[in-house]
């Protein structure tokens, strides 16, 4: 029974990661070809962004399964790592508890949604109960899943009996009626996704857990609302940039151009104090402008840059460290994954965060440049002649092309931030497949990038719910007050609101943080007149930096787990160039409250 058990959940991740690459591409041959038709024909699908939005949602929610083990889980440690054996034993069944309960709150409730929900799309000619049958057959999916890979373990069977009678009983809480109305429910849904949180719950069914027992305690937010304002979540066609950019940065890395950056980097700065340290700063800075994901970047950083920095004479624990700071960048420099979550948070402009973003990025990187200068012994080789720099610019110039592209495209409204992402990943693809073993490389990074993007969209979407929940409960209002404490001035604004990002960046990852503390900060910092771009990209640049702290420290986990290091050693070796960047943001928050007073 435990073998066929472990091959049913293999047959369907296999099948399941196989069918997100497929939605994935067909995408991607909608979104060019649709970029194509307008840019040499004047004509497109009319339907384009209504499929497409309908495609990446059922691509995000079939994805279910696959978000509930291993990094795409997005779980936190802090607590569980310190249990002894039936103390971390008791957390995975409460934990296992919490994801069922919470794809059995959206299975159910897409289905009940799906039934009665009525009207025709009118450009795709088909019933808008379309757009929540994926979350019923992925909730089911994943329902399936989780007791097959319970069974498959080697858990006792009660230990399974309690994980589905858990999980079970959780998800009949939104249909109880009102048991005991408590003025901010939000609060409820917030101690509840932090217990989930610390007993090991994945982050997306811990929100959805947590707004599921908020119901009985007065949420507005009844099983099918939840649902409802999850699907909505995902309706924006910005959101399918997200997909584009990650395939193009793995397909870069699978074409080797990723490869040519770090050459053409060691040949320019490579000689200098610091040696390999500058030339990883120096290539996070460049591909920063196509991978557009900090997370990706820290761990082709931790398999390839690690090393040679290693060899050039760093301590592993401070390679380590360099790779995991370097990280920080390619989530400001654009084009960022954290401005389109942005953007699609707050309705600010995605050309100009971008700019914001570049000038930011760069001042970053100058500031890490000067403490590696400083930090660092003499040069440990020899500056490269001229014809080798050459050499190597030349090689890397379809990478600079495509970046900047990417980023004039968007900043100039020549393209749309999903219409740049798009070329991008067909460049990206035609390049790969140039090379030799570029077809096996091409279709690992589809299938490798069809789960990140279910991942981050399932991010998305269960956040949702609990900022509508947020709002009805006046928590907005709340926040203002406690940001403007000391006057609406926009010195003592920016100063408190920093704190608050910094406190939060810690425990939550970029995409969290963002989705929620945006849409709840922005109205105090433009009632104080701080330009909201400026504020947009201080508060991202602020959450980036809580990838480097603990608890969670996501870019430090990535580089140590790749590395084979202890996390706490790369902890305390990344200090002083999270030092460093928390000094940066705090000049850059600075300028920006001084200007506002100009």
């Amino acid at each position: 029974m435990t073998r066929i058990a472990a091959q049913l959940s293999s047959t369907i991740d296999r099948l399941l990661t196989g069918l997100l690459a497929a939605i994935l591409a067909a995408l991607l041959v909608l979104v060019s070809g649709a970029t194509l038709l307008r840019y040499l024909f004047s004509t497109g699908f009319v339907a384009t962004e209504d499929l497409g939005i309908l495609l990446h949602t059922a691509m995000v929610f079939l994805g279910l399964p696959l978000c509930a083990s291993g990094p795409l889980a997005m779980r936190i440690d802090v607590v569980t790592r310190h249990l002894g054996p039936r103390g971390r034993a008791a957390a995975d069944i409460l934990s296992d508890a919490v994801t069922l309960a919470a794809v059995l709150v959206l299975m159910l409730g897409a289905g009940k949604v799906a039934t009665l929900i009525g009207g025709t799309s009118p450009t795709l000619g088909i019933s808008e109960s379309w757009r929540f049958w994926p979350v019923a057959i992925g909730g089911g999916l994943a329902t399936a899943q989780l007791v097959l890979q319970s069974m498959s373990s080697d858990r006792r069977w009660y230990s399974t009996l309690m994980i589905v009678a858990g999980g079970s009983a959780l998800a009949t809480l939104p249909h109880l009626p009102l048991l005991l109305p408590v003025g901010l429910p939000s609060l409820v849904a917030c101690v509840v996704i932090c217990a989930a949180l610390a007993a090991g719950a994945p982050f997306v069914h811990a929100l959805i857990v947590g707004l599921a027992v908020a119901v009985p305690f007065g949420a507005r937010l009844p099983e099918a609302a939840i649902v409802q304002q999850t699907v909505s979540g995902m309706g924006k066609f910005l959101l399918l940039a997200i997909p584009f950019f990650l395939l193009a940065g793995m397909l870069m890395n699978a074409g080797g151009l990723a490869h040519r950056l770090v050459s053409f980097a060691s040949a320019l700065v490579g000689h200098r104090r610091g040696g390999m340290a500058q030339a990883t700063l120096v290539t996070n800075l460049m591909f920063s402008g196509v991978s557009g994901s900090s997370i990706a970047d820290a761990a082709f950083g931790a398999k390839v840059l690690a090393p040679a920095l290693v060899a050039d004479g760093v301590r592993p624990e401070k390679a380590a460290a360099i790779v995991a700071a370097t990280a920080v960048l390619p989530n400001i420099i654009p084009p960022s994954i954290a401005f389109l979550l942005l953007a699609s948070a707050t309705n600010l402009s995605v050309g100009a965060l971008f700019e914001g973003g570049l000038y930011a990025g760069l001042i970053l990187a100058a500031s890490m440049a000067v403490l590696l200068h400083v930090s660092a012994g003499a040069p440990a080789r020899p500056a490269a002649d001229r014809r080798e720099r050459l050499s190597t610019f030349v090689s890397a110039v379809p990478v600079f092309g495509l970046a900047l592209v990417v980023f004039f495209g968007i900043r100039l409204g020549v393209a749309t931030p999903t219409e740049a992402a798009a070329v991008a990943s067909v460049y990206a693809l035609i390049a790969a497949l140039a090379v030799p073993g570029g077809r096996n490389a091409s279709l690992a990074a589809f299938l490798q990038a069809g789960r990140e993007t279910a991942a981050i969209g399932l991010l998305v979407a269960s956040s949702a719910p609990l900022v509508f929940l947020l709002a009805v409960d006046g928590l907005p209002q709340a926040l203002a007050g406690w940001v403007t404490v000391l006057g609406n001035n926009p010195l003592a604004v920016m100063l408190i609101a920093n704190l608050i990002l910094l406190g939060v960046g810690g425990p939550l990852d970029v995409g969290p943080g963002i989705l929620l503390f945006a849409p709840l900060l922005m109205p105090s910092v433009i009632a104080a007149g701080i330009d909201p771009v400026a504020f947009g990209v201080i508060l991202t640049v602020n959450l980036m930096i809580g990838g480097l702290t603990p608890p969670v420290g996501v870019l430090v986990f990535v580089a140590a787990g790749i590395t084979g290091l202890s996390a706490s050693a790369v902890f305390r070796a990344v200090l002083p160039l999270t030092l460093v960047l928390i000094a940066a943001t705090s000049l850059m928050a600075l300028a920006a409250a001084l200007w506002a007073l100009l």
